[in-house]
């Protein structure tokens, strides 16, 4: 029962070849090109000088100026900025509801971020393994060639030792450009999400260091309207004179 099940299984695997395995692997090489191209427009679309971002937004904020800070922030198209949208619009609940309302959505431009990355990752983790599988079915069908009977005659037996070792050369070769294109497939994939990812690590923590501008503004004593805030009562402000 079990030499009829490995010969099942070995048929069935040298019926199908090594072809399907290459169809795979080129159909998750044109996936990867269209994610990486589609991830490295997202991401150029959304750059912007982030130091100088934080610099108006500490401007605008020591003058009193929060809802021109506001629009400042909602006329970038960077996730940093996005962030600092969600803490302005709870601003004035305090420091604690803006600091949650901006934990919220850089949540969200995470999974904004993210897109698309975990095909970019499994690809790389599972290609290789692919390719080493169309090698072991190119390694059978080698393995198989060599193991035929030859034919009783002389004539035939010399012709079928001539011809195996070309045949089981051919086999392999065909099984070793499946680990090729395995690697060929995973390599580019792997690199992309590492990139990738580094970049989502400077995004966060650009998005940190402008979240604190806005945390540090709300957390002071002075409110942000303080330029314009009146005297205690019972007090005349200084004329200046």
């Amino acid at each position: 029962m079990r030499t009829s099940l490995i010969e099942l299984l070995k048929h069935a695997l040298l019926d199908l070849k090594a072809s399907w395995v290459m169809w795979i692997l080129l159909a998750l090489s044109v996936v990867d090109l269209i994610i990486i191209i589609e991830r490295a427009a997202f991401l150029r679309s959304i750059r912007d000088d982030v130091p100088k971002l934080a610099a108006e937004l500490d401007a605008l904020l020591r003058g009193g100026r929060v809802r021109d800070a506001l629009d400042r922030m909602k006329a970038s198209r960077s996730a940093e900025a996005a962030v600092v949208v969600a803490g302005l619009r709870h601003a004035d609940l305090g420091p604690a509801s803006a600091e949650k309302a901006m934990a919220g959505a850089q949540a969200l431009q995470r999974v904004r971020l993210e897109r698309g990355l975990a095909v970019l990752g499994t690809v790389g983790n599972n290609a290789p393994f692919l390719g080493l599988l169309g090698t072991v079915i190119g390694v059978i069908e080698a393995f198989e060639i060599l193991g035929r009977p030859t034919d009783a005659a002389a004539a035939a037996a010399q012709a079928a030792s001539a011809l195996a070792p070309q045949a089981i050369m051919s086999s392999i070769a065909e099984a070793l450009v499946a680990t090729a294109v395995g690697l060929f497939v995973a390599i580019p994939a792997v690199a992309a999400f590492n990139w990738y990812q580094r970049r989502i690590q400077a995004v966060g923590a650009n998005t940190e260091a402008l979240s604190n501008v806005l945390l540090a503004h709300l957390a002071a004593e002075v409110p942000l309207e303080g330029a314009a805030a009146s005297p205690p009562e019972g007090k005349e402000a200084p004329d200046g004179g």
